[in-house]
């Protein structure tokens, strides 16, 4: 028995080691799944994820952060904005992450009261939202267009400013269809 223990346990490991899904055992000879790593391995246990400006994009506008932060001029000033530009040359995501936790409870009152829910991430979404927070060329492509209508719909409630944004898009739409 403790053989087959054995082999489960040097598979799971050699799986993991590939950056495949697999299995792993526990010292009691329980199994468990081994998620896929897409990322760098920081020894056995450990990983960073791939960060993915892109996604992040999509995510600061469809979780809500927009609500409150602004990145290109599209968003909320309620809270900080978050242009590439603000932000340190080189940063450690790690303190990104801390910077928020550090302001949690303001956040997720924030959230409540915006939103009607607390925003809730993966390590993964928060990889790729950092990304983006620190990628100036992704951000330069972000626009009110990018913002689900019922987030739009809300920060346009909250801010004029945003409606003359609003405008300013439907002209650059239009201008763009014309040209087409």
């Amino acid at each position: 028995m403790q053989t087959k223990t054995w082999l489960i346990a040097l598979s799971a490991l050699a799986l993991t080691a590939m950056g495949t899904s697999g299995l792993a055992a526990s010292n009691k000879g329980v199994i468990h799944k081994v998620p896929a790593v897409k990322g760098t391995m920081l020894g056995k246990h450990l990983f960073l994820p791939r960060m993915d400006p892109r996604k992040g994009k999509m995510l600061f506008a469809s979780k809500g952060c927009v609500t409150c932060h602004s990145i290109n001029g599209v968003g909320g000033d309620d809270a900080p904005h978050l242009d590439a530009k603000t932000m340190p040359k080189v940063m450690n995501p790690f303190d990104f992450v801390a910077k928020m936790w550090r302001a949690a409870p303001a956040m997720i009152a924030a959230q409540n009261d915006e939103l009607g829910h607390q925003i809730l991430f993966t390590g993964q979404e928060l990889a790729d939202i950092i990304a983006f927070v620190h990628d100036p060329k992704t951000q330069k492509t972000f626009t009110l267009n990018d913002v689900p209508e019922k987030v739009r719909a809300k920060i346009m409630s909250d801010d004029e400013d945003m409606s003359g944004m609003k405008k300013d898009e439907d002209k650059k739409d239009d201008k763009k269809k014309s040209s087409d």
